[in-house]
C-alpha cells in the first residue's frame, strides 16, 4: 500500500466511486434520452405498457436496440419495469416530464448537454489560450435545445408571475405599451408576450442570425408576427428608443460587456420604463452555490456562458452563477437607481429595474 492510500478512508472512498459511477452513468443516459426523445419512444411508451418485442411492433425500432435502450432507461428510473410481466411503462410522472408536450421536456435539456459537449476540443484548447468560443460556434443543438427546454418554464412564469411582479406593467401591457425582447434566442419569449398581450407590440433582438430568422417562422406560425417582429443585433446595439418594458431572459451572464448592455437598455427605456432581468438562481458566495442547481449552471457556463463571454469585446465574464450582487453593480454603474427581486424559482432570479 502506498502512504496515499494508507492515509484513505476507504468508506469515503467506496462512496465517492459510487458518486461517480452514478455521474458517469448518468453522462451516457444523456445520449438515450436524446435517442428516445427523437424516435418518439417515450410517446410511444406512453400509450400503454409493453415488453421489448411488442415495443418493436408499436414503434417499428428494430427490437435488440430497443430492449437495451429499455433495460437502460429502466436502470435510470426514468423508465418503470414490472418483472412480472417482463413490461416495460411509464409512471405519470415519468410521462409528464418525458413525453407530455405541456411538461418541462427534460429530454431538451439533454440535447443541450450533448450538443455543447461536442465542443470540448475547443473549450480544452480556450483553457490554454484564454480566448473564447461564441455561441454561433456551437452545434444547433445547443440554440434549438435551449429555446425548447427554457419555454416550458417561461409558459410557467412569465405571464403568470413574472410580469405581475412588476409595478404597473400589466395594465401598460393590456392597453398597448412597446417591448424590446433583448438577447431573445429563437423567439419563445417574445412569443409569449405578443400573444399574452395582443394591444402591444415586441421587438426581438439577438446577435445570431441563424436563431433570429427561426424567430421569426416561430412568430409566423403562431400568428403572431403582425406584433411581434425580429432583428439581428446585440444588446449593445439593438434598436429604439421609447420602450415600456425591456425584457432580457438569462442572457447577460452571456456577454462580454453587460455594463454596454445595461447603458443600452437604459437609454432604450421610457421615463418609467421597467427592465425585467431574469438570470439564473445563484447566490453571492461560492458555497452558496455549491449544489446540484448550481453544478448544473456550472457546467453549462464552463462550457457556453463564460466561453461566448470571452468571445466578445468588454472584458466581463460574469459566469451562469453570478449572484445579486453583480447584477445589481451592474445595474447601478449604467445609471439605473432603483433596483429590487421581484420573484425567484428554484432555477431563476427575476429582477424589477428601472431608472
Amino acid at each position: 500500500m502506498t502512504e496515499t492510500t494508507q492515509d484513505m478512508d476507504h468508506g469515503k472512498l467506496d462512496e465517492f466511486l459510487g458518486r461517480f459511477v452514478g455521474d458517469l452513468a448518468a453522462t451516457g443516459s444523456a445520449g438515450g434520452v436524446v435517442i428516445g426523445s427523437r424516435l418518439g419512444l417515450y410517446r410511444a411508451l406512453a400509450r400503454g405498457a409493453a415488453t421489448a418485442e411488442h415495443f418493436a411492433e408499436r414503434t417499428g425500432c428494430d427490437r435488440r436496440y430497443l430492449t437495451e435502450w429499455l433495460r437502460g432507461q429502466a436502470a435510470a428510473g426514468y423508465i418503470t419495469y414490472d418483472p412480472a410481466t417482463a413490461e416495460f411503462s411509464l409512471t405519470p410522472e415519468q410521462e409528464f416530464c418525458l413525453a407530455d408536450p405541456n411538461g418541462p421536456d427534460l429530454p431538451a435539456a439533454c440535447r443541450i448537454v450533448l450538443g455543447y459537449l461536442r465542443a470540448e476540443p475547443r473549450i480544452t484548447e480556450a483553457f490554454r489560450t484564454g480566448e473564447g468560443v461564441g455561441w454561433h460556434e456551437h452545434d444547433d443543438d445547443v440554440f434549438v435545445g435551449c429555446d425548447a427546454f427554457y419555454r416550458p418554464g417561461y409558459v410557467a412564469d412569465l405571464v403568470p408571475t413574472w410580469i405581475p411582479a412588476l409595478d404597473g406593467v400589466v395594465e401598460k401591457l393590456t392597453s398597448g405599451a412597446r417591448i424590446a425582447d433583448v438577447g431573445c434566442g429563437l423567439g419563445s419569449s417574445s412569443v409569449l408576450l405578443g400573444q399574452a398581450f395582443p394591444q402591444s407590440t415586441v421587438v426581438g433582438s439577438d446577435y445570431h442570425a441563424e436563431s433570429i430568422e427561426l424567430a421569426r417562422k416561430k412568430a409566423a406560425e403562431a400568428g403572431v408576427a403582425d406584433r411581434v417582429t425580429f432583428e439581428v443585433g446585440t444588446a449593445q446595439t439593438f434598436a429604439g428608443t421609447g420602450y415600456e418594458l425591456v425584457t432580457t431572459f438569462d442572457c447577460l451572464h452571456d456577454m462580454g460587456d453587460p455594463p454596454g448592455a445595461a447603458r443600452r437598455i437604459r437609454e432604450a427605456l421610457a421615463p418609467d420604463g421597467t427592465w425585467l432581468l431574469v438570470e439564473p438562481n445563484a447566490a453571492d458566495t461560492v458555497e452558496g452555490t455549491l449544489n446540484p442547481v448550481g453544478r448544473l449552471y456550472y457546467n453549462g457556463s464552463l462550457f457556453l456562458c463564460l466561453p461566448n463571454a470571452l468571445s466578445q469585446q468588454g472584458g466581463y465574464a460574469l459566469g451562469a452563477q453570478a449572484g445579486e450582487a453583480a447584477v445589481r453593480e451592474i445595474a447601478a454603474e449604467a445609471g439605473f437607481t432603483r433596483f429590487r427581486r421581484a420573484a425567484e424559482t428554484p432555477f431563476n432570479l427575476v429582477y424589477e429595474i428601472r431608472p
